[in-house]
C-alpha cells in the first residue's frame, strides 16, 4: 500500500514567506544637519538617542533632536543613500568627470594630489 501526498506541489515549491513589508528606498536615504554637518544613517540608527538601526528619518520620533548640536529634525537635509555622489544633481553632467565622484573620493584625489605635490616640491631640495 502506498501513502500518496495529498498536496501535488512540493514543499520547495511553495512560495516562500514574506519576512516583513518591503521597504522605501526613500527610507534609507541620509540626512545631514545643516547646523553641525552630523549626518544621520538609518543603517547605523542613533545610539545615543537609543534609536535603533534601521528606523528612517521620517519614522523618528517629534521630539528627537541632532545629537550633536541639538538642532531640531527640520534643519536636517536629505543627502541621499550612502554612497551615492556628492554635489548637486544638475552639474554631475559637467567637468573632467570629478563630479561623479563620491565625497569621500574627491577628498582621496584632493588631499593625495597635495601630498603628491609636496612631496615632488621637497625632492627639488635633492637637486644641487
Amino acid at each position: 500500500m502506498s501513502t500518496a501526498n495529498p498536496d501535488p506541489t512540493p514543499p520547495e515549491s511553495s512560495p516562500p514567506e514574506a519576512s516583513g513589508p518591503a521597504l522605501d528606498p526613500k527610507a534609507l536615504d541620509r540626512h545631514e544637519c545643516s547646523a553641525c554637518g552630523y549626518t544621520y544613517d538609518p543603517v547605523k540608527g542613533d545610539n545615543k538617542s537609543g534609536i535603533e538601526p534601521g528606523v528612517g528619518f521620517d519614522q523618528l520620533p517629534e521630539r528627537w533632536r541632532c545629537p550633536v548640536c541639538g538642532a531640531q529634525r527640520r534643519r536636517f537635509q536629505n543627502i541621499g543613500p550612502a554612497g551615492s555622489n556628492a554635489g548637486f544633481k544638475q552639474n554631475l553632467g559637467y567637468g573632467l568627470g570629478v563630479n561623479t565622484l563620491t565625497s569621500g573620493q574627491k577628498n582621496l584625489l584632493i588631499f593625495g594630489s597635495l601630498g603628491l605635490f609636496f612631496l615632488l616640491f621637497l625632492s627639488l631640495y635633492t637637486l644641487q
